[in-house]
């Protein structure tokens, strides 16, 4: 008997794989994995999330294993290297910004401890549970999307405006978004309180 899922993953192995295992699961007290997220989100701005999942592994070697200390040292150089990867999204207004929001991403580290703490206090550490029964009730903007939205912008951060933003915090797990039908909306769940 197969487990019912949300539609949007369809049959393709990859998509399967992250949302059976990683979407909606919160991510706490990871900020390498928070900043991954920022970069391919911000990637993914006007195209479909299965070319990003796709590219993931390339994204992973091309920006060094996403130390943002790394990348916020990165110059023209950089930029130009990653221009020709065909393995990235090859958008220099992109791979410009994924630059910017590293030294971004290190100011917020400085004044809240972690970039984690900083998304996270929004919601004061824990997530939304929602309950939608059918995809057409979810949302792509949230007011809390805006407000984190504006926040990051205000703060020099690029390439994240709400609808990037209300998707990453879909796959942080700040929002469990999976159907009530879905096996993996209790699972986000259980997952959440067993590790808190």
């Amino acid at each position: 008997m197969s487990k019912e899922r949300c539609r949007w993953c369809g049959s393709d192995p990859v998509y399967l794989d992250y949302h059976d295992r990683e979407w909606g699961v919160p991510v706490l007290n990871d900020d390498i994995r928070m900043f991954e997220n920022l970069v391919l989100e911000s990637a993914q701005a006007g195209l479909s999330w299965i070319t990003i999942l796709k590219r993931r592994e390339s994204y992973r070697e091309a920006y060094l294993g996403f130390d943002p200390e790394v990348i916020s040292s990165w110059g023209e150089e950089d930029v130009l290297r990653l221009l020709q990867n065909p393995g990235v999204i090859r958008n220099r207004r992109k791979i410009e910004s994924s630059i910017n929001n590293a030294r971004r991403f290190l100011e917020v580290r400085e004044e809240f401890g972690s970039f984690s703490s900083y998304y996270w206090h929004f919601q004061e550490g824990v997530p939304i549970i929602n309950n939608w029964k059918d995809e057409k009730e979810v949302p792509a903007i949230t007011p809390l999307a805006e407000t984190i939205a504006k926040d990051m912008k205000k703060r020099g951060f690029s390439f994240l405006g709400p609808t990037v933003t209300y998707a990453n915090m879909q796959s942080l797990g700040m929002v469990n978004d999976h159907l009530v039908s879905c096996f993996r909306h209790k699972e986000v769940i259980e997952l959440w309180r067993k590790n808190t």
